[in-house]
């Protein structure tokens, strides 16, 4: 029975070294275009098939990369995964996926358990912009570290996320602010580097026009939104907008609406953040800002691999810019 070749076969066909070979193989740019042309035609020939494994030993590397989410059944996180392992196919990896239940200390039990398989780096959405400090830098300190689409405090780590100021402030313009008074703000606890960005961009684009009693944070759930309007129709105070610090939370205030009479837009407009799937479904459809997530995806990869070449490269950061979905829940300002 003939055996199959290997990486020394292949070497020796080539006339190169093994080292060379698994370069050129991986199209390394710093190989000689003819001299990955004859390693590779020199495969072709032996019918040469590369194992993983062993080149993953070899490498010191598993081909793996470890992802932590805060909720999995948040839509706008399972959209981002999926661009994720889109995007890393490309280049033959795998995703190893946790959730952290939106729990600091389950997030770096996570963390831990992702270092112990031994993954090549780390995407992580931290829950908490103080209290995730520890499971980042832990990972950090170990692996190259991508926080993307949350940041949190004071730890040294590259990032991607979206710009929530530039969201927000597309979100108030195309509103208006006629009656300012009524324009009602409902989100999640700054708690999140979401939560407070985005409170603080719709701050900042109301300044001195909006009362602080028009806030409304919870969490980033459906269940959220439906009871922040449930309470506030219920306060008997004006509302003529409310903007939303996400869709899900925005799909539980067009429930609420819908529940006590509101026609949409004709008597409350709403806006959500980041164009989940459902925002198109919701009835009516909403108003919202775009997340591109192959963009974040494609980038916190982009910003792995960049770190995982030189380790010793100085941290980064990628801003994302978002776009104005503008759909039947509002209605243009006069």
């Amino acid at each position: 029975m003939q055996s199959r070749p290997t990486i020394h076969d292949v070497a020796l066909r080539a006339g190169v070294s093994i080292a060379t070979v698994s370069r050129a193989l991986r199209d390394v740019p710093s190989v000689r275009p003819r001299t990955v042309e004859l390693v590779k035609t020199a495969a072709r020939e032996l019918g040469y098939q590369p194992n993983p494994l062993a080149a993953a030993l070899r490498l010191n590397a598993t081909a793996t990369i470890g992802m932590i989410v805060p909720a999995i059944s948040n839509p706008y996180y399972a959209a981002l995964v999926e661009a994720v392992v889109r995007a890393l196919q490309t280049t033959r990896r795998e995703v190893l996926l946790s959730d952290s239940l939106d729990d600091p200390g389950i997030e770096q039990a996570r963390v831990h358990a992702l270092l112990d398989r031994r993954v090549d780096g780390l995407i992580i959405v931290p829950c908490d912009r103080q209290r995730s400090a520890t499971a980042v830098a832990t990972a950090a300190a170990r692996i190259p570290t991508v926080q993307l689409d949350r940041v949190v405090d004071g730890v040294e780590s590259d990032f991607v996320v979206g710009h929530d100021d530039a969201g927000i402030s597309m979100i108030v313009q195309h509103l208006g602010l006629a009656s300012a008074k009524a324009l009602h703000f409902v989100s999640a606890r700054a708690s999140s580097s979401t939560g407070y960005s985005r409170l603080m961009a719709f701050r900042a684009a109301t300044k001195g026009l909006v009362p602080r009693a028009n806030e409304h944070l919870g969490e980033f759930t459906t269940t959220s939104g439906r009871e922040a309007a449930t309470r506030l129709l219920a306060s008997g105070r004006p509302v003529s907008a409310i903007i939303c610090g996400a869709d899900v939370i925005a799909l539980g205030v067009l429930q609420s609406l819908n529940e006590h009479g509101k026609q949409v837009p004709a008597d409350v407009s709403v806006t959500g953040y980041d164009d989940i799937a459902f925002a198109e479904m919701a009835n009516p459809p909403l108003t919202t800002i775009r997340q591109p997530v192959e963009d974040l995806a494609i980038a916190s990869i982009a910003r792995l691999d960049a770190r995982l070449s030189n380790p010793a490269n100085k941290t980064q950061g990628t801003l994302i810019s978002p776009q104005l979905i503008v759909r039947s829940t509002t209605q243009m300002p006069n």
